[in-house]
């Protein structure tokens, strides 16, 4: 098995090349923007028109891993895609970056934005920043949606096979220089799934907020891990989607957009 932080730069691939489309989500200067957001210029695009949905990518990837989801919802809803700070077009030259850094982003965003609160989807890493989003920033999020997130980063909540070609890729490279700015980021991403996140149980019960935590049943990020997630959420609703990995908006676009969409029109949710 690949290592987990492999398997996610290949889930990203296959986001990006899933969907042929007219339009070049992650590259589209008709709706593509730069923000100066807390010393870095994020990159945004924002589709159709109504309550505002924030979305939030994974590890490595940029805005195009919501290929799929971004039709569906800019329908009846103001779609705001993100690359978190140094990923995709965003703009960022320091060699440091946290979960907390990016959740801290997307609440300045919406400020820019003139957004009150928001609905958050975070795939992966974004689910993550999502998790977080609603524990520094709880005004900001009017309910939420996480899938493939973890708590911290062991092999507890990784896949054990995973997470061991993890350890030995970061033997093999620590202390390394890397040549270019490429190489540099991709060691950036790493260390950031390698040492973080860790948020304890506890500072989920602060969340406040419709919550539906999502896991495939293949998935990168193990099932006891996550419910474990979903236990610790005062108001969480749990979707195991089976014969799925670790990319369900991909895999299961279909089913991921129509379930999503009923949890964020749900009466309880308004």
């Amino acid at each position: 098995m690949k290592c987990i932080f492999h398997m996610l730069f290949l889930n990203i691939c296959l986001a990006t090349m899933a969907q042929p489309t007219a339009i070049p989500y992650g590259n589209n200067p008709a709706a593509g923007h730069y923000y100066d957001v807390r010393g870095v210029k994020l990159y945004v695009e924002i589709y159709g028109k109504g309550k505002p949905i924030l979305l939030s990518h994974g590890n490595g990837g940029n805005m195009s891993a919501f290929t799929k989801t971004i039709p569906y919802f800019e329908k009846d809803h103001q779609v705001i895609a993100v690359d978190s700070r140094g990923h995709g077009k965003s703009i960022d030259a320091s060699d440091s970056l946290s979960f907390e850094m990016m959740a801290d982003d997307f609440a300045a965003l919406l400020d820019q934005l003139n957004i009150d609160s928001a609905d958050v989807i975070g795939w992966s890493d974004g689910g993550i920043n999502a998790l977080l989003l609603a524990i520094r920033h709880p005004s900001k999020v009017r309910s939420l949606v996480s899938t493939g997130a973890n708590l911290w980063p062991d092999s507890t909540a990784l896949d054990p096979e995973g997470w061991l070609n993890d350890k030995k890729y970061y033997e093999q490279n620590k202390g390394r220089s890397w040549a270019t700015g490429q190489e540099k980021a991709r060691w950036k991403y790493f260390m950031l799934d390698w040492t973080q996140p860790n948020i304890p149980l506890d500072a989920l019960h602060t969340i406040k907020c419709p919550s539906l935590i999502i896991s495939g049943d293949r998935d990168a990020i193990n099932l006891e891990h996550t419910v474990k997630i979903f236990q610790n959420i005062p108001h969480a609703y749990l979707w195991v989607l089976p014969h799925s990995g670790h990319a369900t908006l991909i895999e299961h676009a279909e089913d991921f957009n129509t379930k999503v969409a009923q949890f964020l029109s749900d009466d309880r949710n308004n």
